[in-house]
């Protein structure tokens, strides 16, 4: 009996190596039917490492790689939006400037007419002293702009008035006894003494002479005889030593004449005061007259580098 025992309960106990494999392989089972439901019911079965690397083919680097290119791409597009708008944003406000333009005012001197008030503009043309204008209210740099024809352009600030310059008189002759045999006729009044070379006669357009100091004055009237092939000239405004009324612009686009006309400055700078003479791109000063012209320096344009006009100041 007791034998009998020992048999049944060694036959009821399972070897080790069943009780191990019989889970083991309710795992293997459990992992094959997982990944057929996970790869779909078709019956062909994607293998694991196919998978992974279908989902390394979209891994995050990539896809932020992509938007940062994206990105910049778009940074460049608005940005050349954004010009855009500010350009047509700036037409739009200058014609509105020029249709509502309503008040008019006077110019008091010859002024040269910009297209612009910033350094790129360009100069195409003159209006005469005595025009009665009409201004848009708009002012930068220096200058104010004008409706002229329904269109914008721009003169320098300080030469516009509400009331109408009275016309420069123009002397009338006197009539004169005719002299008897007796008495001499009296001599002519003469214009100040000028060494040679130099004037001090008045000159045609004597509105140049506004705001000038006596020794501005007498190199206007030097130049305009010594030169008269000269029509234009720039005198007193609000920027640089033209503010002081000690300078001069002397108009002319042409090499040779403005070598002419800065030459004979040279040779009267000490009879005319002067302080110094700005001519293409180089200056001259009496002070460092040793070392004769030297290199002015890009300004940005022919006009702010003295292309197209002789500068002169006095002390």
């Amino acid at each position: 009996m007791a034998d009998r025992h020992k048999r049944d309960a060694d036959a009821r106990r399972k070897p080790r190596a069943a009780l191990i494999a019989g889970p083991l392989a309710l795992l293997a089972t459990a992992s094959v039917v997982t990944v057929g439901v996970l790869t779909g019911s078709s019956g062909t079965h994607v293998p694991v490492a196919d998978s992974a690397s279908s989902v390394a083919a979209a891994a995050p680097v990539q896809v932020r790689s992509s938007r940062e290119v994206v990105s910049r791409s778009d940074s460049r597009l608005s940005a050349r939006l954004q010009r855009q708008f500010d350009r047509n944003a700036e037409r739009t406000a200058t014609l509105r400037a020029v249709r509502h333009a309503h008040q008019r005012l006077w110019t008091t001197t010859l002024l040269n007419l910009w297209t612009g008030a910033g350094k790129d503009a360009t100069e195409i043309g003159q209006i005469a002293a005595g025009e009665h204008v009409l201004v848009t209210g708009r002012k930068r740099t220096g200058r104010v702009e004008l409706a002229l024809d329904g269109h914008s352009r721009w003169v320098t600030a300080g030469y516009l008035a509400a009331d109408k310059p009275a016309p420069t008189p123009v002397p009338k002759p006197v009539a004169k006894p005719a002299p008897s045999a007796r008495t001499a006729a009296p001599a002519a009044p003469a214009a100040p003494a000028a060494p040679a070379g130099l004037s001090m006669a008045p000159c045609p357009d004597p509105s140049v002479e506004n705001g000038l100091t006596s020794s501005a004055v007498y190199v206007y009237r030097s130049v305009c005889h010594a030169f008269p092939q000269i029509t234009s000239y720039g005198g007193w405004d609000a920027h640089g030593e033209h503010a002081s009324g000690k300078a001069l612009d002397i108009m002319t686009s042409d090499h040779a004449l403005g070598d002419q006309i800065a030459a004979y400055l040279q040779e009267h700078a000490s009879e005319l005061n002067l302080y110094d003479v700005i001519w293409w791109d180089r200056i001259w000063t009496p002070e460092r007259a040793s070392e004769g012209w030297r290199a002015y320096g890009d300004h940005g344009s022919p006009t702010a580098n003295h292309m197209d006009h002789v500068h002169v100041s006095t002390n």
